[in-house]
């Protein structure tokens, strides 16, 4: 499946705009809605591992949008996986801290809104009328948190959570999550204590729509391909085709 790329206008409950990188399935136009994911980022911000992410899933048939997460700090950031670019990353994601948590979330459940608006997902872009087709949030470390605080906040359909790291001191958001939902770690996760990890567990686990899949052998974004010092191809390997059929069965039933 071919996909087209584009950038899309989110605007804000101030009223402010910011970018939204939109990777969609080029014949969704013709042949019909599908489903939307809303893809959050890392701290690198929207670069080559979400952009790569994102067009596999738009090469699943799903439109992705990504959403430019640290505009208010400084936009369209986009940093290289080295050493020098974690600092950088570490900074910026600093800076985002210092933002009020609802203003943060509430960017991105607009952005969410604008994914369900998309024409390619059914939205009110091509003048439909109905409620479309399922959305899902989805995101990576950083995003996997924000993704956690956009399902409780929001309407999406399913939440998908790669390493999401401070989910554990929310976890009092938990009973607002309504939708299916779907957590990966790492058990060996040096910035995740298995304490908050196994907290997270205890509360998701007795739901009939919920899991944690735990890559024990695997720490810290072992999705990322692009950077070396995280990466493992084992654990992605395992993982990615439970994230695939989740998101088939949710959005797709």
């Amino acid at each position: 499946m071919t996909v087209a790329t584009r950038t899309e206008l989110v605007t804000a409950s101030d009223g402010g705009q910011f970018d939204a990188h939109a990777i969609v399935p080029a014949e969704a136009r013709v042949h019909g809605s599908v489903p939307g994911v809303l893809l959050l980022q890392e701290i690198y911000g929207v670069g080559e591992f979400l952009n790569a992410k994102a067009a596999l899933l738009a090469g699943l048939g799903y439109a992705v949008l990504c959403p430019d997460v640290f505009w208010r700090v400084e936009r369209n950031v986009s940093l290289a996986h080295d050493d020098a670019a974690l600092e950088k990353a570490f900074e910026y994601s600093g800076r985002f801290a210092q933002i009020p948590r609802d203003v943060t979330t509430a960017d991105l459940v607009a952005a969410l809104a604008r994914l369900r608006a998309l024409p390619e997902v059914g939205g009110t872009d091509c003048g439909g009328v109905g409620p479309g087709r399922k959305v899902a949030v989805m995101g990576y470390c950083l995003g996997g948190r924000l993704a956690y605080e956009v399902a409780a906040a929001g309407d999406p359909d399913a939440l998908v959570s790669y390493y999401g790291s401070g989910i554990a001191g929310e976890i009092d958001l938990a009973e607002r999550i309504t939708c299916p939902a779907l957590f990966h770690f790492g058990g060996s996760d040096p910035y995740i204590p298995r304490e908050e990890i196994d907290r997270v567990v205890a509360v998701f686990s007795g739901r009939p729509d919920a899991a944690v899949v735990i890559q024990e052998q695997a720490g810290h974004a072992f999705e990322n391909s692009f950077a070396p010092a995280f990466s493992n191809a084992e654990a992605a390997a395992a993982s990615w085709p439970v994230t695939v059929d989740f998101l088939e069965r949710t959005l797709r039933p």
